[in-house]
């Protein structure tokens, strides 16, 4: 068992979550307030979309607590995925608000309203000021997936509020409304296109695919280059949580002393740790023939495979 804590780490970033919250839930009672009476639905979908923010910050926070808590004995991992499965929830549900605005905005093109412009640009441009900053900040506090997913909401958050007060000029030189209801479906789309690559991700994850960024036939490659081994095969590499990797195989090497093969290890330990950033591992060694019969999963030729 390994017990990996960084509480400073864990602190900071709860603080910055915390801090996001409480000026996100402002912000939506001003677009709120504001998009009932501008009549712009761009601003009540930005209303929506930080909604999600929201849900997502508040998602972000409770799993940023229990990562930081230690293995135990029902769950030796510890809880690394809390934070993967708070990034799949959020992503899933931007995937629902950009469907629901699109549907709105799509109402608003067949009804159209009159919209208040001033006002849309002024709420706008506050928006973007709060949602930079508080992008800035979750970018400063780490790479971890759910926080980067919680990040995503935030740029997305900027972008197209940024997009509202380009709009809300638009409408103001021409006076065509239904520059709002495009501006809608911008932002949709802009929500779509940030919760796929999250999803994807966090189903990767999940399913314990190969790290995004590592390639296998470089970590066998890797492997095979250091000095006693003669093949590495069974070879497994996935993730725990987005920034936690870990590794299983069997390593072929010659009839030698214990104290010998030690020092294997500790090498394609540190090849492991300087190249993939790979630290937990399970390895294997051996110096006659592996049993296939008991699962190992043998070296495949491509265009070849083995099922067990």
């Amino acid at each position: 068992m390994h017990v990996h804590a960084n509480h400073g780490v864990s602190g900071s970033t709860g603080r910055v979550l915390r801090i996001s919250l409480a000026l996100t839930a402002v912000y939506i009672v001003v677009l709120v307030v504001a998009g009932i009476r501008a009549h712009s639905l761009a601003l009540l979908s930005e209303a929506g979309h930080n909604l999600s923010d929201f849900l997502a910050l508040l998602l972000s926070l409770g799993a940023v607590y229990l990562q930081a808590r230690p293995p135990s004995a029902t769950k030796t991992y510890g809880y690394h995925r809390a934070g993967v499965l708070a990034a799949l929830v959020n992503a899933v549900s931007l995937v629902l608000v950009a469907f629901f605005i699109f549907y709105e905005a799509f109402k608003r093109l067949r009804t159209p309203a009159d919209v208040h412009a001033g006002v849309m640009i002024w709420v706008a441009a506050a928006g973007v000021a709060m949602n930079a900053l508080i992008a800035w900040m979750l970018y400063r506090t780490g790479k971890d997936i759910n926080i980067r997913s919680a990040l995503l909401h935030e740029v997305g958050d900027t972008l197209s509020t940024a997009a509202v007060i380009a709009g809300g000029w638009a409408i103001l030189a021409t006076g065509q409304t239904w520059i709002d209801s495009a501006l809608s479906f911008g932002i949709g789309a802009l929500i779509l296109w940030s919760a796929f690559g999250i999803v994807r991700e966090t189903l990767n994850i999940l399913l314990e695919g190969t790290p995004r960024g590592i390639k296998l036939e470089d970590v066998q490659a890797a492997i095979c280059s250091i000095s006693g081994v003669n093949d590495v095969h069974d070879l497994h590499v996935w993730s725990i949580g987005s920034e936690s990797h870990a590794l299983s195989c069997h390593i072929a090497i010659a009839d030698i002393p214990m104290s010998a093969s030690n020092k294997i290890l500790l090498d394609v330990k540190d090849k492991l740790h300087d190249r993939f950033h790979i630290v937990h591992t399970t390895i294997q060694f051996e110096h006659v023939e592996c049993d296939v019969a008991h699962g190992c999963v043998m070296p495949v030729a491509e265009g070849h495979g083995h099922a067990h």
